[in-house]
């Protein structure tokens, strides 16, 4: 009786372990995602200080279109982790403020350029079963951004009056992002999202030792329109 047992909990014990590897087999856990970045800048940053810098002096960002990379790890029915970047853009600075600095033009003139790597780490959360077609989802996580290839131009060298180079500390900071995911086959799917993020630096300015600093809170806010792929 007691092996007749055995052999029946043992059959039954295989057969749910079967029935659930299936199950896993049947999962799409893994996805990368390509698209396009748009990126708009809600900039707001001290004035210049430094000598010989008048009042008055400040800075605005140029908006940019890049493209958008994503990989997605499925956590269960509702949750999952996404670690998004974009390709590094140029991103150029404009002078905002006087007209000239002394005879020199300022204002409207492009005076940075910069290019940035911001890998953007999130835990979403996607609304309603998975066999809808159309899913909102939300997220929020961490942003790390750094600069590199910063270079002032030769209009920004005219108002420094000299060569001058560029420093611009790195940031970490909150992210968030809300968006759409409509599924288009079992493998394919499509998204439509915004998100915004918290991206402070130092800039510096060094003309010969002589340094003109200001602090940039970037507001970086991006929408995306992007493909995806499970696997």
């Amino acid at each position: 009786m007691i092996a007749r047992f055995a052999k029946i909990a043992f059959g039954t014990l295989a057969a749910t372990l079967a029935v659930c590897a299936h199950a896993d087999e049947d999962v799409l856990s893994n996805s990368v995602r390509l698209g396009a970045y748009y990126v708009t800048y809600d900039t707001k940053a001290d004035d210049l200080r430094g000598p010989y810098v008048p009042a008055g002096v400040n800075l605005k960002l140029k908006d940019v279109v890049t493209p958008y990379f994503a990989y997605v790890r499925r956590l269960t029915n509702h949750f999952s982790v996404e670690l998004a970047m974009g390709a590094p853009p140029l991103t150029k600075t404009y002078g905002k403020g006087p007209a000239k600095l002394g005879s020199v033009p300022y204002n409207g003139q492009e005076i940075v350029t910069a290019r940035w790597l911001a890998p953007t780490l999130l835990l979403n959360y996607s609304f309603f079963d998975e066999s809808v077609r159309l899913r909102p989802y939300i997220g929020a996580g961490i942003n790390y951004t750094r600069f590199y290839s910063r270079r002032s131009t030769p209009a920004g060298d005219a108002v420094s009056g000299g060569p001058t180079s560029i420093s611009l500390t790195a940031s970490v900071g909150p992210a968030a992002t809300v968006g759409l995911n409509y599924r288009i086959t079992r493998r394919f799917y499509a998204i439509l999202s915004v998100s915004a993020s918290e991206v402070d630096s130092n800039l510096t300015a060094n003309t010969a030792g002589v340094l003109r600093k200001t602090h940039v809170a970037f507001g970086p806010r991006a929408a995306v329109l992007a493909a995806g792929y499970w696997f």
